[in-house]
């Protein structure tokens, strides 16, 4: 039962590193949507949540990776600090899930999303103030890029992200 489980998180991982291709490319026609909409983050978070820490860290790595290589977005100059992000939003999402425990699941799965998503920031603002961009990345910067500009994915995230979870777990596919 444990390797079909297993079989069955590598198979949803890999579904969503493809997404982390797929989703932007989709998108590419309206103008700065990969900043605004965060396409990537939506399969890195769905992976964390849904699969747990090690597969969320490892789409988190790997679809921005594959997106660079095959798309060349995010270019190359942006690929580390949107691998420490997404890394950080997969391992948060999953490591969140499963201890967050308020008697509704739903909730749950907020709360975990949100905090998952304030870690992932943060850590990309960490990874840019400290060696990224260092001396040329401010506190207005990155309340900038992580919550005005980026506000409209997060909220297609917030909207979509728990009832993909919620519909999975109720088709026992996760």
């Amino acid at each position: 039962m444990q390797t079909q489980k297993q079989t069955r998180h590598l198979v949803f991982s890999a579904l969503c590193a493809a997404l982390c291709v797929v989703l932007p490319l989709a998108l590419h026609a309206i103008p700065r949507a990969g900043n605004v909409l965060l396409p990537m983050h939506i399969p890195v978070l769905l992976c964390g949540l849904a699969c747990g820490p090690l597969w969320g860290l490892g789409c988190g790595v790997l679809g921005p990776v594959l997106s660079s290589l095959i798309t060349g977005m995010p270019v190359p100059a942006y690929l580390p600090g949107m691998m420490l992000e997404l890394a950080a939003y997969g391992l948060a999402a999953g490591l969140l899930v499963r201890v967050i425990r308020t008697g509704r699941p739903l909730l749950d799965l907020y709360v975990a999303m949100v905090l998952a998503m304030l870690a992932g920031r943060i850590v990309y603002g960490a990874a840019n103030a400290l060696f990224l961009r260092a001396g040329d990345y401010s506190l207005q910067i990155w309340l900038t890029s992580a919550f005005v500009t980026g506000l409209p994915g997060i909220a297609v995230q917030l909207v979509l992200i728990p009832g993909v979870v919620r519909a999975l777990q109720k088709a026992h596919i996760l």
